[in-house]
């Protein structure tokens, strides 16, 4: 079983640009397709990209063109680079690992603020 754990959120302005990342730990990482998600207090957890073992990418449509999913097999690590960000991605950001269907782990989440 996989066990993640991510960082590297905080506050930034609107306009900016934030790297996330998620750090995979107990198993073969590129078995999985990885994904992040985003929680606010008024919303459910919502998909916002996701990376396929064979690197297939599908992002939201809130966040297309601004945001990029990538993966560091080597390191096992999921990433996410956040440009241009607006205030509406204020959220926790969480970390999904999901293998076929069979089996999800998913981090603690950090959280991203974008406030001026």
């Amino acid at each position: 079983q996989v066990q993640l754990e991510e960082s590297g959120g905080g506050l930034v302005q609107p306009g900016g640009s934030l790297r996330i990342s998620c750090a995979a730990s107990g198993d073969t990482f590129s078995l999985y397709t990885m994904g992040w998600y985003r929680r606010t207090p008024d919303t459910l957890r919502e998909m916002v990209a996701r990376i396929t073992d064979d690197g297939r990418t599908v992002y939201a449509d809130a966040v297309k063109g601004r945001f990029t999913i990538s993966t560091d097999n080597m390191k096992n690590t999921l990433y996410l680079q956040m440009n241009s960000l607006k205030p509406e991605d204020t959220a926790v950001y969480y970390c999904n690992a999901d293998y076929r269907g069979i089996y999800q782990a998913w981090g603690r989440g950090t959280q991203v603020t974008v406030s001026s």
